[in-house]
């Protein structure tokens, strides 16, 4: 089967098993964010394992699986978890996920992660809405597109409307938003203080292992990308701290409420 086939199938068990669905906004869950799920009125659960074009999820806090609902009343689809470039080295794991969503009719997507602070000012717990990127690795989820599609503007990859709203939203709710450029490491280690080092000579204001494959799929497909990290630790130099996964989820989990009321206030001033 190719992947337009798998993405054809899962378009049709989505349609068959939610025909009363019609999201509007599509949400990758990173760490942290899979208390989204309990919020949705209404919600349709289907695994990835039922949808061809969806990965396979091997990282703990992703739960692999695709719900529909309505979050603050607005049709969403959740995709409780993703497949990073680091378990396989290949940058498009998520394209067949993504490209469901488009072939559903979804104009925009929300991606959120867990990262690391370069800036002690932004620490543990802090939320931080992405206004640009770093590709690091220079890893690309579209070798083998054809056409001059493949040459996809990312000037304003993050669309600068859907950021106003977020701010706009996060206003209302006295919640503090951060803003600042998320840079992509490979990972799976975490960076060294030399590389931490380098990255804030470079711009980058936290640094994580996902999101800037998906926006470039994203942004491939017509789709507008709303992006947001959860911060669960200051980068290495920066605290005396051991990082580790268990540290990340640990304080991911720690913050994880407030991340989704502000989710849950965000989505719905976004269609």
């Amino acid at each position: 089967m190719s992947v337009a086939d798998d993405i054809q199938r899962s378009t049709t068990t989505i349609r068959t098993r939610a025909p009363q669905r019609t999201p509007r906004v599509g949400i990758v869950l990173g760490s942290g964010w899979q208390g989204v799920v309990a919020h949705l009125d209404e919600p349709t659960t289907i695994a990835y394992r039922d949808l061809p074009a969806f990965p396979e999820v091997g990282v703990a806090g992703h739960a692999g699986q695709l719900v529909l609902g309505r979050l603050g009343g607005a049709e969403v689809a959740v995709l409780g978890g993703r497949e990073h470039a680091y378990e396989d080295g290949r940058a498009d794991a998520m394209k067949g996920a993504l490209r469901t969503l488009a072939a559903l009719g979804v104009p925009t997507l929300v991606l959120t992660n867990a990262a690391g602070s370069l800036n002690a000012q932004m620490g543990t717990g802090s939320l931080m809405l992405l206004t640009d990127h770093l590709n690091l690795p220079q890893r690309t989820p579209l070798h083998g597109e054809p056409g001059s599609t493949r040459f996809v503007d990312m000037r304003d990859a993050y669309d600068p409307a859907l950021r106003s709203a977020a701010l706009g939203a996060a206003r209302g709710m006295g919640q503090t938003l951060h803003e600042g450029v998320y840079a992509w490491q490979l990972g799976p280690q975490f960076e060294t203080p030399a590389e931490i080092r380098m990255l804030r000579l470079l711009g980058a204001d936290a640094v994580g292992m996902s999101t800037v494959p998906e926006t470039i799929i994203a942004r491939h497909a017509g789709m507008k990308v709303l992006a947001l990290s959860m911060i669960t630790n200051l980068a290495a130099g920066l605290d005396a701290e051991p990082l580790s996964h268990a540290q990340t989820l640990a304080a991911a989990q720690a913050a994880g409420d407030r991340a989704v009321r502000l989710l849950e206030a965000i989505v719905p001033a976004l269609t």
